[in-house]
């Protein structure tokens, strides 16, 4: 079948080169190719598994609608010449899972010389924090707030989470994590209560305050502690990336601590998500879950183009107006620096070209795909086994979560952290906190794009062959898939990469990983008062894009702002 079809489009060669013709043959050209293309697709096979086990993956139509001639005669070309086998690697265990994981395990624990929170916490000091975001957005805020309390010696009250803004999401603290394992896990590090208390009989009115991102401990005694002093209650607002990535050893750890023991779900989102992985274990043993980010709103700030001509632009252009000081950005250069997302067609030849093949199950977790459907056939004609929380459980069972997006997004958290293989097309705020959650627990096999090096290779894929183009990704993607020891020393965001907390067996022997034998570059060189660049990656999926006006009501007195990046409506989406 895959000769014959060659043989074809080679008697029809003349018609693919209409740029030399008048304009009406240039049309009359570009009107004869989608005749050809309907006649090809009425000759070709479906989407199914083609003679001698291969599958042709064709793009979809909207929203990548391909408008000029020559782009529906290369995708012409392309659906004829690169065929994509349907079976698996040969690499077996080894694809699923890292030969060194269990050279490597968490280490969190305090050092000797941390002393413990009845020795240093200040009983007229009361920290309160406002986070801000989605849930992963919140996660860091929380863990975070745990460390400004200990810098500053004072009690911690149980963070506020951001109910009132632009997610729509009314749970509280209570509602999503577990209040007594938070307050008993930290107990030894952090005083902390549920509320706060009276002093003299009158409440107490927080003096509320806002600081740098990537703010030092330094930064806290010279900002904070001076307040807090003279108000003994500070609450710090939109609270999310606001402590420095890098700290002494033991804050690093005490950052591990809270991420990875203190902050439980509630039990009943435990047991929920519990069910789903049983459920997806009991279809395959072993599955992917793939976290996927490719929503409208994502798209539209980040200022990708993925070929949808112009209903594409018009579309996502509309959204983007939405941001008025956001700035325009050049999509190819964006895409060529890697700083867009993978499609879900890109994805799923990625994985193909690992070694997965299609008999893999699949845990899609996502917000609305852009273009839906249609979208979605290339990436479920390879995996068909593709599922998600909606097609696992019942519309009774998920009742009580579906209101709340940050409990459906603790759904399917779980069910990505307990996936043999994790996957993600974006380096966003969910992925990053599951990718280091791996590594510490035992560096089980995560997989991110190089999107830089993949973007050039799926722009000309379809002038190789497919035995080429697996090649190629398999050398692309060394590096980045979630073995031990790929961050280099002093690189990467902390949660990513908690390397402080991560240590090594070596000849039966306990002993602290490559990094912490090698000093991090730039220890203590961070400068806090950078904000740094606007990035989709911190809109987390599936939770409603901030669009309006901040929420907060604190006083512009007693906001303190940095530089002219702090705009109320784009504050959400930054991070480090």
């Amino acid at each position: 079948m895959g000769s014959r079809r060659r043989r074809h489009h080679h008697h029809h060669g003349p018609w693919l080169v209409p740029a030399v013709a008048p304009a009406a043959a240039a049309f009359a050209a570009a009107g004869l190719l989608l005749v050809v293309v309907a006649f090809h697709c009425f000759l070709s096979p479906p989407l199914g598994d083609g003679g001698g086990g291969a599958r042709v993956v064709r793009r979809p139509n909207p929203p990548f609608l391909l408008k000029k001639p020559a782009e529906v005669a290369r995708s012409v070309i392309g659906a004829v010449d690169f065929t994509v086998p349907s079976g698996g690697s040969k690499h077996g265990q080894e694809l699923w899972e890292s030969k060194a994981t269990g050279n490597f395990f968490g280490c969190s624990n305090a050092t000797k010389h941390f002393a413990d929170a009845k020795a240093v916490t200040k009983l007229d000091r009361y920290l309160m924090i406002a986070t801000s975001g989605g849930l992963n957005q919140q996660r860091t805020g929380i863990i975070d707030a745990v460390v400004a309390a200990r810098i500053l010696n004072a009690t911690l009250v149980i963070p506020k989470l951001d109910e009132e803004s632009f997610w729509n999401d009314a749970s509280d603290f209570a509602q999503i994590f577990d209040v007594d394992s938070f307050i008993y896990s930290l107990s030894n590090d952090v005083k902390v209560i549920r509320q706060l208390p009276d002093m003299n009989g009158k409440k107490l009115s927080p003096y509320k305050m806002r600081i740098p991102r990537k703010c030092t401990p330094k930064c806290y005694e010279n900002r904070v502690l001076p307040a807090l002093l003279k108000k003994h209650v500070v609450q710090l607002t939109k609270f999310d990336y606001r402590v420095s990535n890098r700290l002494e050893t033991d804050l690093q750890k005490l950052r591990c601590r809270v991420n990875y023991h203190a902050l439980q779900f509630t039990d009943p989102i435990l047991r929920m998500g519990e069910l789903l992985v049983q459920r997806m274990k009991e279809k395959s043993g072993r599955f992917i879950a793939l976290h996927l980010r490719f929503e409208p709103d994502m798209l539209a700030f980040s200022g990708c183009y993925y070929g949808g001509g112009d209903i594409e632009r018009r579309e996502l252009g509309e959204i983007r107006k939405r941001w008025k000081t956001l700035h325009a950005s050049n999509p190819d250069r964006e895409r060529r620096h890697g700083k867009c997302p993978l499609t879900p067609e890109e994805v799923g030849l990625m994985l193909r070209a690992l070694g997965f093949g299609k008999d893999v199950h699949l845990y899609v977790a996502s917000g609305d795909v852009y273009g839906g459907e249609e979208t979605l056939a290339p990436l479920k004609a390879l995996f068909p086994n593709f599922h998600s929380k909606e097609t696992l459980a019942s519309k009774e069972e998920l009742a009580p979560f579906l209101p709340y997006s940050s409990r459906m997004a603790a759904l399917d958290f779980i069910v990505c952290d307990r996936s043999d293989v994790f996957v993600t097309n974006n380096n966003g705020n969910m992925a990053r906190m599951l990718a280091g959650r791996r590594r510490y627990f035992g560096h089980r096999r995560t997989i991110r794009p190089n999107a830089k090096k993949l973007y050039s290779l799926f722009l000309n894929r379809t002038s190789m062959s497919w035995d080429t183009f697996a090649s190629k990704v398999l050398t692309f993607q060394k590096g980045f898939m979630g073995e031990p020891n790929e961050i280099k020393p002093g690189r990467g965001e902390f949660h990513e990469h908690p390397m402080d907390c991560i240590c090594a067996k070596a000849n039966g022997k306990i002993g602290q990983s490559r990094h912490h034998q090698i000093k991090r570059a730039g220890e203590g060189a961070e400068n806090h008062s950078s904000d740094g660049d606007l990035d989709w990656r911190d809109l987390d999926y599936g939770e409603h894009t901030p669009l309006g006006r901040d929420s907060s009501n604190e006083s512009e007195s007693n906001d303190i702002r940095v530089g002219g990046s702090d705009i109320p409506e784009l504050e959400d989406m930054m991070s480090d």
